[in-house]
């Protein structure tokens, strides 16, 4: 089936901001730069420090792929911090769920169910965030580690009282970041030594947008996610590991089901995010009892297939 396309980004500008309550309202089609300057005008930010992957990122595409980058394990990710939307279904209803509080509902809320559902139930207008102040204090430490220490170690430093925002391990070292109050920050840094990597924000924001070396590639990508405590995975080609061992990004020639298998056994999912070719199992087929809510909600919410119909599955 194929229809045209409906281009958002025209309905665009901030519909509310209220610095000192920490909550920003704005139209799908306002771009993450104008919002991330204006709040950081303000001394604040998008706590899941989503990705842009290019100048034209908007709103409503962050929370329709519900992506989120390095702070997401520390922070929080994409759906935690939306208190509420507005949006159009396929019968062409204005709907409207949450509000701008944090505790505004009773029940499921609807409103994060459209974080991460690709545009297939509707087309979002308007997205209440709750923001959150940049922290006073950052520092990026590197260590030499193995992958498999890196990943016990990580999680260890994650259950004690220390200002992690982000982790990567890739070639034999382990990057972290250190955020929040100078005090702490230094606290931190004296305890787990390191080396200090200089320009430590541009390496995070690289990362975050795939700009260092191991995302250039022709090789075909996946984005794998795991308990953080999961073991190393046993798939050929490269591996980087973010969120302390929740993401595991792996460039390889492998076939999907190798890959998946793989997932699976470590008690995770694998998502094809970059290849020349993407066929209908891009994202990691479900139990049939998980399928049938989504077909339920797909139904509810756009009876008659208007929207973005075989984006994430067969329907």
């Amino acid at each position: 089936m194929s229809g045209a396309a409906l281009d958002a980004r025209p309905y665009c500008g901030i519909a509310s901001y209220e610095p000192k309550e920490l909550v920003l309202t704005a139209r799908a089609g306002t771009t993450l730069a104008e919002i991330e300057t204006l709040l950081s005008d303000n001394g604040q930010m998008l706590p899941f420090e989503p990705p842009h992957f290019g100048t034209a990122a908007t709103l409503g595409g962050c929370i329709a792929t519900g992506l989120s980058g390095p702070r997401r394990a520390y922070q929080g990710a994409a759906r935690d911090f939306v208190l509420g939307v507005r949006m159009l279904d396929g019968r062409g209803d204005l709907l409207t769920f949450g509000g701008q509080v944090m505790k505004n509902v009773a029940g499921y809320d609807v409103s994060r169910l459209q974080v991460g559902a690709m545009g297939t139930l509707g087309l979002l207008l308007e997205v209440s965030l709750k923001v959150l102040p940049e922290p006073a204090a950052e520092v990026t430490l590197r260590f030499d580690m193995e992958q498999e220490q890196a990943l016990e170690t990580v999680n260890r430093w994650a259950g004690r009282p220390l200002p992690l925002s982000a982790s990567c391990h890739q070639d034999h070292a382990l990057t972290i970041r250190l955020s929040g109050a100078a005090s702490a920050v230094q606290a931190a840094q004296l305890k787990l030594g390191g080396e200090i990597v200089g320009q430590g924000a541009d390496f995070w924001r690289d990362l975050r947008e795939h700009r260092i070396e191991f995302f250039r590639t022709g090789m075909t990508v996946w984005r794998i996610s795991l308990p953080s405590a999961a073991g190393p995975l046993h798939i050929p080609g490269e591996q980087l590991i973010e969120w302390g061992g929740a993401l595991r990004w792996c460039k390889t020639p492998a076939d999907a089901q190798t890959v998946r298998d793989a997932a699976e056994a470590s008690g995770g999912q694998a998502t094809l995010f970059r290849g020349e070719d993407k066929p209908a199992w891009v994202f990691h087929p479900l139990p049939e009892g998980m399928m049938d809510i989504h077909r339920k909600l797909k139904q509810t919410f756009d009876p008659s297939g208007v929207f973005n119909i075989g984006r994430m599955y067969d329907f």
